[in-house]
């Protein structure tokens, strides 16, 4: 292509491919024995770590991983059940393929290989760093100056592994593990170790999407009712807690500090402690009944009857969304506190001058403010409340129970359905479904919902 430019690779920069061309016989022969460049070159302490690592990695494939990765296809095959002893003539129980462990021991396997390679590839490559060091007549590194530097001019490196380790380990792998389990057919009929489960590709997807099935209908109604009260407490929360902060903080109010105080307060009892406490004022037999058959009896001679507050589908709703509230303000109130102090006095008092009135100021001035400073903020609380599995839970449990929902209730959100899958009834297939539908959702209106905001169109102006 005509003025297009040749790429220039310097054969000096360590990387594994340029160690692997340019090295010299030491180097070359460190792609079979990890480490053995490095011991070659006098780096005996890091050649027998590489070493090591390489035989631990090869250790764990041969001792048990290949056996488990043999029958990732299928996931066994062979059932637990009663065989003959022949010797003393009677059934003995025989323990068969476990395919839970399967799976799961093939994904720690592998995880292994990959990081043994990992490190293979960074034996490699100090190998050839200390034969370019030795080729400019420079004496390789030791390991008591490997360390040094792992605490001074590698020190990014030593602070970031062990969180990035930590996150493999305990959230990528999981996840990986819960996604193989949304194309099986992982389910209470097929338990392991007394049955086996097996791949069915694309099933439970098809089911979740069955429109004409009670899985797709469940899932259509909870996912409608999961981003309705995701919108209403996100909305309400914020708009409150902005107008109590305003409030606060209004020239002229008396005793801010103890108001705020009285917010704080609320915020140290542990919200789930609040719900539980709230569930039983509002049960059909509890203190909120109570009070209002008394006081009904007593102004009318009559009683409006038991108002089902957690047990009338459409009630139990409304009730989620307003005892939130109780919740959810105090945290706003803070947060909007802080961006309402450092709004400029100039610009409400121009306002004033140009005769805006109060919900002028407010609309021209505070809203877009705050907006534009607590987007992000408002984004993640929005994708929290999508996800806010106390708020139900700890309420309603999900209830009142909707007979032509698949195991589901009038309160479920996606997540406390996807935990009445796993926990209650043993449906993780489609649990697992549910669980990546809904990182899809989330992922998507939080990465649209901030690119649109002037939080990220406008950057620059907060810079």
């Amino acid at each position: 292509m005509a003025g297009s430019k040749k790429i220039v690779v310097d054969k000096n920069e360590i990387t594994f491919l340029n160690a692997v061309n340019h090295g010299d016989w030491r180097t070359k022969t460190t792609v079979l024995i990890s480490g053995f460049g490095s011991l070659m070159h006098g780096q005996i302490i890091k050649g027998l770590m590489f070493l090591v690592f390489q035989a631990l990695s090869w250790f764990v494939f041969i001792s048990f991983g290949w056996q488990y990765i043999k029958d990732i296809t299928t996931l066994g095959t062979q059932e637990m059940g009663q065989v003959l002893d022949e010797v003393r003539m009677v059934y003995v129980s025989a323990l068969g393929d476990n395919s839970l462990q399967i799976l799961l021991y093939s994904i720690f396997a592998i995880a292994v290989l990959i990081l043994g390679q990992v490190i293979h590839c960074a034996a490699v490559r100090s190998s050839y760093t200390a034969e370019t060091d030795i080729g400019k007549g420079r004496k390789p590194t030791g390991f008591i100056q490997d360390i040094r530097n792992l605490f001074d001019k590698n020190m990014h490196t030593t602070m970031l592994v062990p969180p990035a380790v930590g996150v493999v380990a305990f959230t990528v792998l999981p996840i990986i593990f819960m996604v193989l389990l949304a194309f099986t057919n992982f389910d209470r009929q097929h338990q392991p170790p007394g049955n086996l489960f097996t791949w069915v590709g694309l099933d439970n997807f098809r089911n979740v999407f069955n429109m004409n099935g009670a899985m797709g209908n469940t899932f259509v109604s909870i996912l409608g009712w999961t981003l309705i009260w995701a919108l209403f407490a996100t909305f309400f929360n914020y708009i409150l807690g902005m107008v109590v902060a305003l409030m606060i903080n209004k020239t002229g109010i008396r005793l801010k500090s103890l108001w705020r105080t009285c917010f704080v307060i609320s915020i140290a009892v542990p919200g789930f402690v609040t719900l539980l406490f709230v569930r039983e004022l509002l049960g059909d037999l509890g203190p909120v009944n109570t009070i209002i058959h008394n006081v009904s009896m007593f102004l009318f001679g009559t009683s409006p009857g038991t108002i089902r507050f957690l047990g009338d589908p459409m009630l139990a709703r409304v009730t989620v969304i307003i005892v939130n509230l109780w919740i959810g303000i105090p945290y706003t109130m803070l947060i909007t506190s802080g961006v309402l102090m450092n709004i400029p006095s100039d610009l409400y008092e121009a306002a004033r001058i140009d005769g805006a009135g109060v919900v002028r100021q407010y609309r021209s001035i505070t809203l877009p403010y705050m907006l534009i400073v607590t987007a992000p903020y408002l984004i993640t609380q929005f994708i929290g409340n999508i996800n806010n599995f106390n708020a139900i839970y700890f309420l309603t449990g999900g209830n009142p129970a909707m007979p032509e929902y698949y195991k589901a209730g009038a309160t479920d959100l996606l997540v406390t359905w996807l935990y009445k899958l796993t926990v209650t009834h043993g449906d993780y297939n489609l649990a697992s479904v549910i669980g990546i539908l809904t990182f899809i959702v989330s992922a998507i209106i939080a990465l649209v919902t901030f690119n649109i905001t002037a939080s990220a169109k406008k950057e620059e102006t907060f810079r």
